[in-house]
């Protein structure tokens, strides 16, 4: 059901050359770019007709507008189930919790008398917001998406979610009651690039956006891509992933579960087990198939997820080794299952988040741990971070000088712009003191 790779024995290789011999899914953006270039271009001229043509060709639903009527975001939540009301009230409480305290404030520096520098941050006008809605439904991704852009004090706030047959063209119900529990109007049903065609260049209903943020397929990361630099993105999320670095004293039962759970996401979802226990290796894979037996999707998603290339249980000499396989592979969900998994986790330098021990798996991060679910996939961990408060704001630096203090700095901005061979920069400079160098 699931393949291993054994790295015991020899030395490990560094950088690049261990990141080879670790499981990845076959993601190519580059070859979807081309693919959603028309799509987006069409998007830009045609606008809602588009949109709407795009819905009957993709989605096999007649629109006659994209905009989600407000009495739909009204209905949705007085029909939503109390239960997953309750949850999802819960979610975006402990989220809220852990994003307002993410909210940087203004600091000013002084850095001579008279000289101060004051970075400011300051939030986004206005972000296009998506939720997937393939082959499952994600209202944890409103909130997710949500949570940090209202506490980053964005004003502008519009969501995409794909039209659904089932439900006469509109976005999935619970999509429509996450909005309105989170007070967001603005909605559209619109999926794919074409949803991010919509933010990025506007149309007759939807104003441009100027950032867009949230997960979605290969169409949905192809436009991100295509949009960077006229729009901020988030990340071009790729196939969801866990990592699993585990002892002799992790529970077999509790690692097969988790690998399956990430598993049900997509067939391409990847399942990792880095161990130096082969013990505990034979325990997983033995744990897996009941397990699988006995849940849902086993066909279409877990057994393609967990027998493909992206996925295997990983066999290495000791922990040490162990935790350099998991920086090299930069999960999106690492979870430590590890005697004193703290002080493992403390030395982690590449992952998405990190769940510390048997009780902290990574569903809990999905919904209710208040950690963000927005993260870093496809090895980008190395050098990317979740969504966060921080993503919707610009430091903008605020430099103020007095004339002295300017006088003190001028022969040293002189020199450096002559040495760059810039001299219009120091004549800047110069001018305010009657073309002269003010004498140090």
């Amino acid at each position: 059901m699931i393949s291993r790779i054994d790295l015991r024995g020899d030395a490990l290789p560094e950088g690049g050359a261990l990141r080879d011999l670790l499981p990845r899914a076959e993601f190519d953006v580059e070859a979807a770019l081309e693919k959603v270039r028309p799509i987006c271009e069409d998007v830009h001229h045609r606008g809602t007709a588009a949109l709407i043509e795009y819905a009957r060709k993709f989605d096999g639903v007649e629109l006659s507008q994209v905009r989600v009527p407000a009495q739909a975001l009204k209905a949705a939540l007085e029909q939503l189930d109390p239960a997953v009301r309750a949850a999802l009230e819960e979610s975006i409480r402990r989220a809220r919790i852990v994003h307002r305290n993410q909210r940087r404030t203004e600091h000013t520096t002084q850095v001579v008398p008279g000289g101060t520098v004051t970075e400011k941050w300051v939030p986004v006008e206005r972000v296009g917001l998506y939720a997937p809605g393939g082959r499952s439904v994600y209202p944890s991704s409103v909130v997710m998406n949500v949570v940090p852009a209202q506490e980053a004090g964005v004003e502008s706030i519009a969501l995409a979610s794909p039209p659904q047959k089932e439900f006469d063209g509109l976005p999935h119900p619970t999509i429509l009651a996450a909005c309105a529990l989170l007070g967001v109007d603005e909605v559209y049903a619109a999926g794919g690039a074409q949803a991010v065609a919509m933010f990025a260049y506007g149309t007759e209903d939807c104003p441009p956006a100027n950032m867009v943020t949230g997960p979605g397929n290969i169409w949905v990361a192809a436009a991100k891509r295509y949009f960077t630099g006229k729009i901020g993105i988030d990340t071009e999320a790729g196939p969801t992933e866990i990592a699993v670095l585990a002892d002799s004293t992790a529970d077999p039962v509790h690692v097969a579960a988790d690998l399956i759970s990430q598993a049900e996401h997509d067939p391409l979802a990847a399942a990792v087990l880095v161990t130096d226990s082969a013990e505990l290796a034979e325990a997983v894979e033995k744990e897996l198939e009941p397990q699988v037996a006995a849940t849902k999707h086993v066909e279409d998603r877990i057994k393609p997820a967990l027998a493909g290339k992206q996925s295997a249980i990983v066999l290495v000499d000791s922990l040490e080794d162990g935790l350099k396989v998991v920086d090299a592979y930069g999960a999106e969900h690492l979870e430590i299952q590890t005697a004193d998994a703290a002080a493992w986790a403390a030395r982690v330098r590449n992952a998405g988040a990190i769940f510390v021990g048997p009780w902290a798996p990574v569903s809990l991060g999905d919904y209710c741990a208040g950690s963000n679910h927005v993260l870093p996939t496809g090895g980008c961990a190395c050098h990317s971070s979740g969504l966060s408060v921080q993503s919707f704001l610009r430091g903008i630096h605020i430099v103020d000088y007095t004339r002295d203090a300017l006088a003190e700095v001028t022969h040293h901005v002189v020199t450096l712009a002559e040495a760059e061979d810039l001299p219009a920069h120091g004549a800047a400079l110069k001018a305010r003191f009657g073309w002269k160098v003010p004498t140090q």
